[in-house]
């Protein structure tokens, strides 16, 4: 296990459903990790997804849950190594039960500077947004 690693902790409406539109998206389920309230999603080495139960997720924040599926709450943003990946990634995501989300304004911004990224959201209505940049000394 990296010293480093990057946890996020998504609320969930139905536990069963997001695991396996994750699994769709080619990542892993640590078992260890995985009980009737949370499952650990392995994206690589350093980052993980821990879904929680909304029940589960309110034991860690005296905060409202946001409405992820009527507001934007924050946008994931995912260095991959390719635009083919991006492409991939965010097809898999969409014949799982993701929404597109397009916006030809950012696309023509990124692709100004090299940049080729989608924007799916989960059935939750988290933001998911895959990238690829081939920048200088990378």
């Amino acid at each position: 296990m990296s010293n480093k690693m990057i946890f996020i902790n998504l609320p969930v409406a139905d536990l069963d459903r997001s695991k396996s539109f994750y699994e769709a998206l080619g990542w892993k389920v640590n078992e260890d990790f995985t009980d009737q309230n949370a499952s650990c999603i392995v994206i690589d080495d350093n980052i993980c997804l821990m879904l929680l139960t909304k029940p589960f997720f309110s034991t860690f924040s005296t905060r409202p849950i946001a409405d992820t599926i009527n507001t934007a709450a924050a946008g994931y943003a995912l260095s991959l190594a390719s635009a083919d990946e991006v492409d991939a990634l965010t097809d898999a995501a969409v014949a799982a039960g993701a929404t597109e989300e397009t916006n030809d304004d950012k696309r023509a911004q990124e692709a100004e500077v090299g940049m080729h990224g989608r924007t799916f959201i989960d059935p939750d209505g988290h933001q998911w947004e895959p990238f690829y940049m081939n920048y200088p000394g990378a």
